[in-house]
């Protein structure tokens, strides 16, 4: 059976991945200054970057409806599927993965199965990726479903955001939190836990910080094969520099991919927040390395 992979549009995956793979992307809305469009196609990071920087111009986000991934799903059938695997942002964050269930039982449960990465951005896109590679690599959709979620469980990110405001307009952290951030100008280290954002560790400055979020992606990494995202909003500077320091600590990096953040996940980390995805890297099981065979 051929089995379709359906994600939204904050997993920020490479354009060429997406065509290469025919993962079928639905965008989430952004509004900005009362005006609604959809994620990547209508309104574009640099929008959402310039809008957070003026005063007084608000940026808000809200989910794709059911009836955008019924759309997506019909669209993916006719298009010969048999069955199609939906991975989305964690509904901790989000709406998405509801919206995303619902049309899953119009199309039919069957046919659909709709997985909560606990996860955002390259996050969850290493998990769609994964499970792209599994199904084209002929792999049943249980299959399918059950790769992407082991890579989803095993991945961390990790960020840094040059004020905590965005986040606690959007209700994505605590209020306490971003108010102690700002009252002690300290720089937090971030990460997604459990689906939620939440305070790794605080520094002082923006330099420390970047240092400490390098180190806690190569922790993380640890000595197998992984793969790397660093993420970025009005910040390709310090996304370029964390890559090159990422490629010199981490050798076994199969693949690493520096990417802004879009719009919808961009209006709620704001200008200047940078990330890094670490990712176990996903390869079919006939291309594991196997030993050498025993000396006579």
């Amino acid at each position: 059976m051929s089995v379709a992979v359906v994600t939204d549009s904050t997993a920020y995956l490479p354009d060429e991945l997406i065509e290469g793979y025919g993962i079928h992307v639905v965008p989430l809305y952004v509004v900005l200054a009362g005006h609604s469009g959809r994620e990547g196609w209508d309104i574009g990071p640099g929008d959402v970057a310039r809008a957070l920087a003026a005063r007084g111009h608000s940026v808000s986000t809200s989910r794709p409806t059911p009836g955008d991934f019924v759309a997506a799903y019909r669209r993916a059938l006719a298009e010969g599927a048999d069955r199609l695997v939906s991975l989305h942002l964690s509904s901790e964050l989000s709406g998405t993965w509801d919206a995303a269930r619902l049309a899953a039982s119009q199309v039919g449960e069957h046919i659909v199965t709709v997985v909560d990465t606990r996860s955002a951005a390259m996050g969850a896109g290493f998990a769609v990726l994964a499970a792209a590679r599994s199904a084209a690599a002929g792999a049943d959709a249980a299959t399918v479903a059950r790769t992407a979620q082991e890579i989803a469980d095993a991945t961390r990110t990790f960020f840094v955001v040059d004020t905590l405001e965005h986040l606690r307009r959007g209700g994505r952290i605590g209020s306490a939190a971003a108010v102690l951030g700002s009252a002690l100008a300290v720089k937090p280290v971030l990460h997604v836990q459990d689906g939620r954002v939440v305070p790794l560790e605080k520094v002082r400055t923006t330099t420390r910080a970047l240092h400490r979020l390098v180190q806690r992606a190569v922790e993380a990494a640890g000595q197998g094969p992984v793969s790397i995202a660093v993420h970025h909003l009005a910040a390709p500077e310090k996304a370029a520099r964390l890559a090159a320091e990422i490629r010199e600590r981490l050798p076994q990096v199969r693949e690493l991919h520096v990417s802004e953040l879009g719009a919808a996940i961009g209006a709620h980390v704001g200008p200047g927040a940078v990330g890094i995805v670490v990712a176990p890297f996903w390869r079919e099981p006939d291309e594991e390395t196997h030993s050498e065979p025993p000396e006579d």
